[in-house]
């Protein structure tokens, strides 16, 4: 059986297409070659495991890797100091004498100490001899020992995690007079650098995790458009698609931005579920624009696993939630803090990345499906607007194509009659939320939309709406005046040549009394604008 795309548990080079990861791996080598103790938190599939058991094999030649999972420990592991002990101790024993043979009789016999403890003082063997004598395997190994601990967020609302990072840490100061693991990388969600934890039930969460003697980890382990490429050239050698790999890997990094899952996705949909369409029939058809677009559509109406890590997250943090709806729906600008709570459990969980100091949805995905999701809530599709949309929305397909003109020109319509009484600030704040409330049922099963993130503000949106494999470029802004409505004009065209399109859409929400609400063209060069005014 020949390779495939793997969006379950760990990629493995023989079976499955990856990029190319060797470069960060060095990077991470480095690390572990200055002894330092570090941190891999990224989101839910991010590809954190697999780069783990990458490292591993990369430093086997220099060191005994010891790579443990507390995804594997039971609560009852946790449940105090003495069981903990036990269980990490005997874990450590099982993979250190799997991985590690020809043992030296110095080195046989610390192991031997380790399990002679384990098994002879179980009732009150802790944290402290434990480390004593790991640190004892450490002194008389011949390589210097890594330890790895994956899913260690697993964790990390137990006291006794606490201790063992505090164990950990008193190692690595005394690391010059007490030989100690080379370095240990500790793999998870969450940033134990600043675990937040309840030391009673009746407390509130403190920030006290001991882990401050943890390095930076600056590597970036998203997929760059090269690395996308590189991945699309080894399954076109097995395949012949004909598909232009460049502007495929351009598309895929566009809605991606890169995170591992995404990427995989997309290409396994392509791979697996566009090519036996009756529509597409092959995988040449399927490697297209055309079946780009198809993979994205199921991509956001599929139920798996990332996007119901990100909705139970909502659930949990109702402060993340109304972050979110304010920043995709006001168009408001709000400046990057990560230690600003909510915007520090934003990014944890990968939902949003610092963009030049100003906080953005992580990538085009992410954007619409949480569009969608908002969207899809029974308070908005109670909206008389919404209704609106289904009764309209048979009259806006002609010929294969959208008719964009005549959405704008119904949206004016219902918009002026439901909502022209209302006073600016609900026009602002509302305004691009009831478009998109109305356009989302008229397209919705056949075309997808997203928010041109590039210019996003207070005064502008533009939102992308593919259908049919046609793009239709739509400036949403408030009204500012006849001078800044020319250069937003301007603008727009720059915007249409950048999508290859002769025609746009500009969307105004004007508060002049005397303003003339309605549809009309507008000739810039070689362009057309079909402007809306409400």
């Amino acid at each position: 059986m020949g390779k495939v795309f793997n969006t379950t548990a760990v990629c493995i080079p023989e079976k499955h297409y990856m990029v190319d990861i060797t470069e960060r791996l060095n990077q991470i080598k480095a690390l572990v070659d200055e002894g330092k103790y570090f941190t891999i938190n990224r989101a839910r599939q991010y590809g954190k495991t697999t780069t783990l058991l990458a490292l591993k094999k990369m430093l086997e030649k220099e060191y005994d890797v010891i790579m443990m999972d507390f995804q594997t420990f039971g609560s009852a592991d946790f449940a105090t100091e003495n069981i903990f002990a036990l269980s990490f101790a005997n874990t450590f024993l099982r993979q250190f004498k799997k991985y590690v043979s020809g043992m030296e009789i110095p080195l046989k016999q610390a192991v031997e100490m380790l399990e002679k403890s384990v098994n002879g003082r179980a009732g009150y063997f802790t944290l402290k001899p434990l480390f004593e004598e790991l640190g004892d395997i450490c002194e008389a190994s011949e390589k210097p020992i890594v330890l790895m601990i994956d899913e260690v967020d697993s964790a990390s609302n137990n006291q006794v995690f606490l201790d063992f990072l505090g164990q950990l840490r008193a190692q690595y100061i005394n690391r010059f007079q007490q030989k100690t693991f080379q370095s240990v990388i500790l793999a998870g969600v969450y940033d134990i650098k600043n675990l937040r934890h309840k030391i009673r039930p009746d407390e509130e969460h403190k920030y006290n995790s001991p882990w401050n003697i943890a390095a930076d980890f600056k590597v970036d382990m998203s997929f760059s458009e090269n690395e996308i490429a590189g991945m699309l050239e080894a399954y076109e050698k097995d395949h012949q698609t004909g598909m232009n790999i460049e502007k495929m890997a351009k598309a895929i990094y566009a809605y991606t931005s890169g995170y591992p899952f995404l990427v995989s996705r997309i290409c396994q949909l392509m791979d697996e579920d566009i090519s036996t369409e009756e529509k597409y029939g092959s995988k040449t058809a399927a490697w297209t624009d055309a079946g780009f677009h198809e993979a994205v559509k199921l991509l956001l109406a599929e139920k798996n696993t990332l996007f119901e890590s990100l909705s139970e997250k909502l659930s949990s943090y109702p402060e993340l939630n109304e972050m979110l709806y304010t920043l995709l729906f006001t168009g408001k600008a709000i400046a990057y803090n990560y230690y600003e709570p909510s915007i520090s459990i934003a990014t944890m969980f990968g939902f949003v990345k610092n963009q030049n100091g100003v906080m953005a949805i992580a990538n085009r995905l992410f954007e619409t499906w949480l569009y969608n999701l908002y969207l899809s809530t029974s308070e908005m599709q109670s909206k008389k607007i919404y209704s609106a949309a289904l009764l309209d929305k048979n009259q806006f397909i002609m010929d294969g194509r959208l008719n964009m003109r005549l959405i704008l020109e119904r949206f004016v319509v219902h918009f002026n009659d439901l909502y022209g009484e209302r006073e600016q600030t609900f026009v602002e704040e509302e305004g691009r939320k009831y478009f998109l409330l109305y356009l989302r049922p008229i397209i919705n099963g056949t075309g997808n939309y997203y928010i041109e993130a590039r210019t996003r503000g207070q005064k502008r949106t533009d939102v992308i709406v593919d259908y049919l494999g046609e793009q239709y470029v739509i400036e949403m802004k408030i009204w500012r005046g006849k001078e800044y409505n020319e250069r937003g004009e301007k603008q727009l065209v720059e915007y249409l040549d950048a999508y290859h399109t002769s025609t746009g859409y500009l969307l105004s929400f004007n508060f002049n009394k005397n303003k003339e609400t309605g549809v009309h063209e507008i000739v810039l060069g070689d362009k057309k604008i079909i402007e809306a005014v409400v």
